[in-house]
């Protein structure tokens, strides 16, 4: 087994989740991320927590999916249950096949997504943390050979994110001190308010309320927003392509959108509840390690000349104490490239040009 999945598996589970002795933790393992759950498991015995693992398969939702009559019982009660009796989650993709589930109406995806949310939430009131293991998909869909795809994938996990907290921590005080953001390129001038809003510096790691490794974010709940944005960073969204999103706001929700491919995936998104046509998340790139786009979400937004934005749920963590965000079914992330022409304002001061934050060589005032 190549050494860096075992270090892959001492970030996680110390970095990241903060495992303790003790701990009750449930391992979600995907088809292809088998070597990576290995790992995980003598870390987690050595800590001496307790595991639980759940397989995972496409293949196997799939074929659930498209036989079920869409009438999907609320929260089925086993998975609640674990979710409900967990500490931490931690989630293994590694698909064998990114399309494995293509072919799944978009009403019944709808619906199966609705009927989770309870279970969704609970998750989410873990300390749970996403990450990948390289696999032969991935790299064919990023048109990566496997083992570029793997050195790639090393370069954004195995970092030092001591340091990169410390980077972020700048941009995270900028949009805690700030009222409105300004994103300006090529077909995109959209603003949207922060006032109020509490940015998470998100450092692969649960103890910054990060959830993603690799993560190299810094993101918030914004509202009021208005203006056009145009999303040219390619994504597939539940085995379907999306290319070249155009979106348009008035009075915080979308009003207009397009895409040269796949917007009736789009139209789907939308159509799952109220929520769906609203914000959820402002999202600064701050990965220097993700070099280039690999049409995954989880690398591709934290890229360090991107921005996303994502349509449905918005994240408690941003939200000051009793306030409830924007509540959906859906949390979309939709990536525009700031690496040229462009510029983020935050009240109206230049705090990135042309993907290169003020602080960093480089930066034209």
């Amino acid at each position: 087994m190549d050494d860096r999945v075992h270090e892959h598996a001492e970030i996680l589970v110390d970095w990241s989740a903060r495992v303790e002795e003790g701990d009750d933790v449930v391992v979600v393992v995907d088809e292809g991320a088998h070597d990576l759950a290995v790992a995980v498991g003598e870390k987690l015995g050595e800590r001496n927590a307790n595991m639980l693992t759940v397989y995972r398969s496409d293949e196997i939702e799939r074929a659930f999916l498209r036989t079920h009559d869409g009438d999907f019982d609320e929260n089925p009660a086993p998975e609640l249950a674990m979710y409900e009796n967990a500490d931490v989650v931690l989630v293994l993709s590694g698909t064998h096949n990114t399309m494995g589930k293509a072919d799944v109406p978009g009403e019944t995806k709808q619906a199966y997504d609705k009927s989770r949310m309870l279970i969704r939430e609970t998750r989410l009131g873990t300390d749970w943390i996403s990450t990948q293991h390289p696999t032969r998909a991935y790299a064919q869909q990023a048109g990566m050979a496997y083992e570029e795809y793997r050195d790639f994938v090393y370069s954004a996990v195995l970092r030092d994110w001591e340091a990169l907290a410390d980077e972020m921590e700048k941009m995270k005080t900028l949009i805690d001190e700030g009222s409105e953001v300004r994103i300006v390129k090529e077909n995109t001038d959209v603003t949207m308010s922060i006032e109020g809003r509490t940015a998470v510096n998100s450092s692969a790691s649960v103890a910054y309320d990060s959830h993603n490794l690799p993560s190299g974010e810094v993101f918030t709940a914004p509202h009021a927003t208005e203006g056009e944005v145009f999303f040219d960073v390619p994504m597939t969204h539940q085995g379907q392509h999306i290319r070249d999103v155009r979106l348009t706001f008035e009075d915080g929700e979308v009003v207009a959108f397009s895409a040269d491919t796949g917007e009736d995936v789009l139209a789907d998104i939308f159509d799952t509840d109220e929520g769906a046509r609203k914000l959820g998340e402002l999202g600064i790139g701050m990965n220097r390690g993700i070099d280039r786009f690999t049409d995954s979400i989880l690398f591709d937004e934290k890229m360090g000349d991107t921005i996303h934005l994502a349509v449905g749920r918005a994240y408690d963590s941003c939200l000051p104490d009793g306030e409830t965000g924007n509540d959906s079914a859906v949390h979309v992330d939709m990536i525009t490239d700031m690496s040229e022409d462009s510029r983020m304002e935050i009240d109206g001061e230049v705090v990135q040009r042309n993907g290169t934050f003020r602080w960093e060589d480089g930066f034209e005032e």
